[in-house]
């Protein structure tokens, strides 16, 4: 299946015409040692100190920034001239799914569609993501041929996206949240994953197979799902005993431990176990934010697909099941909130936004919802490069557009510190030295 899959990306990257080929929002430098001159009007150079630098020029050379300069230099093909613009780090995005969104076809698509027909979806959805501003995203659950070989097909500059960190299959308990439901029983046995399963021991083994199948990081599914099609509920399903010999095993391999939770009990139960982060928290409580703090541990609320399925849910469209629906208007109202009393609580908050629950594309209509919940415009940006990056562990590449690191690069126009929708009309986008947008 890897193979098809693999195979699949390199016809799309012969069929589909080159970057500079596609007219002018996609103009293309390539990083091939030579030097690219970015003249910055304002510059966000560090997120952290939230400093705003004025008339600045970033020289590239390949692949890397290597000096930041005074004023404005450079001449010649090779200068991008965004004086008028807002310049900052490219935005990462902790928690989406490229190779799937969803759609009334949803659960025929599960059925029709094998790996290689994914990672084919999957390489139109990294370029719509890289559009958008995101260099770099979190893909959190989908399946393992497909989304491995997206990954590494952008790694190799096959097909244009952001850079991938990718879970592969979600580690999930039999019935679960992340397991096959609510199709015939042959359907779902063809179609459950080897990272399905039931017991400390069982689940050890699931870690284990994810990791010898190329997981960068580990995510499980802690609680119940809003879009799994069984009507069990939101709270915790995995075991304390279950949780914490997934958490050990992880992190004896070297891999971060991520767990989608809803339930107070999941998140809770979690976060004694050592996990590195959570996605959702729904129903997180006093004593979820003591221990988010005691622990270190990141938030990644997905307001974004909070909003979307309880739009869906409450729609005369509505496309969900019966189950679907009622977990969507029960949990989707509540995310806001969370966001607002966990931010107000010191709990560090990563930003990720479930994409492929929404559109592809969409990701940036996260920042108004996290300035919504509290955050200011500055802390949402943080989110999604600075504490991202610390999230996971890449401060090292990405967050900051410093001397000796990846030319990931965006702009907009007006100020996203003054009004943060300012990054969901992205002008400017520039990943590893290579300009991909230029409007």
């Amino acid at each position: 299946m890897k193979f098809a899959a693999l195979a699949a990306a390199a016809v799309l990257a012969l069929a589909t015409p080159s970057l500079a080929q596609q007219g002018p929002a996609s103009q293309a430098f390539p990083a091939n040692g030579e030097t690219t001159f970015v003249q910055a009007g304002r510059l966000l150079a560090d997120p952290e100190s939230g400093v705003v630098l004025r008339d600045k020029t970033l020289v590239i050379v390949g692949n890397q920034i290597t000096e930041i300069l005074d004023g404005f230099v450079g001449e010649g093909p090779n200068v991008v001239d965004l004086r008028d613009s807002f310049v900052l780090p490219g935005l990462i995005d902790s928690h989406v799914h490229l190779t799937s969104q969803q759609s009334p076809t949803g659960r025929l698509d599960a059925v029709t569609r094998d790996a290689a027909d994914s990672a084919i979806v999957g390489a139109g959805f990294a370029r719509k993501t890289l559009m958008a501003g995101f260099t770099t995203v979190a893909d959190l659950g989908g399946d393992n041929d497909a989304v491995f070989a997206l990954r590494d097909g952008i790694r190799r500059g096959d097909v244009p996206g952001p850079r991938v960190i990718a879970s592969g299959s979600a580690v999930s308990i039999h019935g679960g949240h992340g397991d096959i439901n609510g199709y015939r029983d042959d359907i779902m046995h063809l179609l459950s994953s080897e990272s399905v399963c039931s017991g400390p021991e069982d689940c050890m083994r699931a870690v284990r197979t994810q990791v010898r199948s190329g997981a960068d990081i580990i995510k499980i599914t802690a609680t119940g799902g809003v879009l799994s099609n069984t009507a069990a509920g939101l709270a915790q399903q995995f075991t304390d005993a279950e949780l914490a010999a997934i958490v050990e095993v992880a992190h004896r391999m070297g891999r971060q431990v991520t767990a989608h939770a809803h339930g107070v009990d999941g998140i809770n139960a979690f976060l004694r176990a050592g996990g590195d982060s959570i996605e959702h928290g729904t129903y997180l409580d006093d004593e979820s934010i003591r221990l988010f703090r005691r622990e270190g541990t990141y938030l990644v609320p997905t307001l974004l697909a909070g909003d979307f399925v309880a739009l869906i849910a409450s729609s005369p469209g509505n496309f969900f099941t019966p189950a679907q629906t009622a977990k969507a208007l029960e949990a989707g109202p509540r995310m806001l909130d969370m966001a607002r009393r966990a931010h107000e609580g010191g709990v560090r908050i990563a930003f990720g936004t479930d994409t492929g629950v929404s559109a592809h594309g969409d990701n940036a209509q996260e920042f108004a919802l996290l300035v919504r919940a509290g955050l200011t415009p500055l802390e949402a940006v943080q989110a999604a490069t600075v504490v991202a990056a610390e999230h996971l562990r890449i401060s090292d590449q990405a967050g900051t557009i410093v001397p000796g690191r990846p030319a990931d690069i965006v702009a907009v126009e007006g100020d996203p510190l003054a009004d943060v929708t300012a990054l969901e009309r992205m002008a400017f986008v520039m990943k590893g030295g290579v300009v991909y947008r230029n409007d």
